[in-house]
């Protein structure tokens, strides 16, 4: 009865809260203050790793695609977050090369979720004034369906100048490395003249800039094989908590943690 009771609630939490009667605006200045956050020195670009929506499930004896149906409310509360702080860029992990691994069911599982989640939130991020993008390969192992999606999702939203949002799907960093050297053997670069500058002008999103803060949830330190380039010089934040149970609260808290740190970036 009460998980009946409790995934009954979350759903009509979800209808309620995404109906987006109220398209979400950006705060003002003063209204970010009050957050206790410096609205002159927020990150342009917030990257997330998104873990621990099976072990969130788990702890509940509930099914594990329950954890990615929440992880789908977690995600959108911290879209919303970005947009109200006027956060230029926000990329998430959605599905790793690696992610191919787990059971058959629940990649099916995934595969099929993406595709709904793109379906069900372009139009509402397109009123958002959201531009989608994604990051990954793409020639290898999507089905053309979601290709499909990804590329409606992408046309719809381009011209759009609001929150850049970027979904790493069928993305590993190793992978993006590796794809941007053969780019580069392809065009016949001069190995002499290669500058990192130039590496960067092969990965997927040449126009992505490097995140300033990376945020982890459910405890784990690593980036598994995540933004490897772009990273260098990020800020890393691992939470305790599970995925689902971020939100707006919780993206505040990161970016406060951010903005208490100090960026040197080799320099005194």
């Amino acid at each position: 009865m009460w998980v009946h009771n409790y995934c009954l609630i979350h759903q009509i939490v979800r209808l309620e809260r995404y109906l987006f009667n109220v398209v979400t605006k950006k705060l003002t200045p003063e209204q970010i203050t009050k957050l206790n956050i410096d609205p002159t020195s927020l990150p342009k670009h917030v990257s997330v790793i998104m873990d621990g929506n099976g072990r969130w499930a788990q702890e509940r004896s509930l099914p594990r695609t329950d954890g990615h149906l929440q992880g789908e409310e977690a995600l959108f509360e911290c879209v919303e977050a970005a947009i109200e702080l006027n956060i230029p860029w926000l990329t998430a992990y959605g599905f790793s090369t690696e992610n191919w691994k787990r059971p058959k069911e629940e990649v099916r599982f995934l595969i099929n979720f993406n595709k709904e989640t793109i379906r069900k939130r372009r139009d509402q991020l397109h009123e958002r004034n959201v531009r989608i993008q994604f990051i990954g390969r793409e020639n290898w192992r999507i089905p053309r369906s979601l290709l499909k999606d990804m590329d409606q999702a992408r046309d719809l939203t381009k011209n759009n100048t609001g929150l850049t949002f970027t979904v790493a799907f069928n993305y590993g960093g190793r992978a993006e490395l590796v794809d941007a050297m053969r780019s580069m053997l392809e065009d016949k670069q001069d190995p002499a003249k290669i500058t990192e500058k130039q590496i960067s002008n092969y990965l997927y999103n040449p126009k992505m800039p490097d995140p300033d803060l990376v945020i982890r949830t459910s405890g784990e330190q690593r980036l598994s094989n995540f933004l490897l380039w772009q990273s260098a010089y990020s800020e890393f934040l691992f939470l305790k908590e599970m995925w689902p149970d971020f939100n707006k609260k919780s993206f505040h808290r990161a970016i406060r943690e951010y903005q208490n740190r100090g960026r040197r970036f080799g320099d005194l």
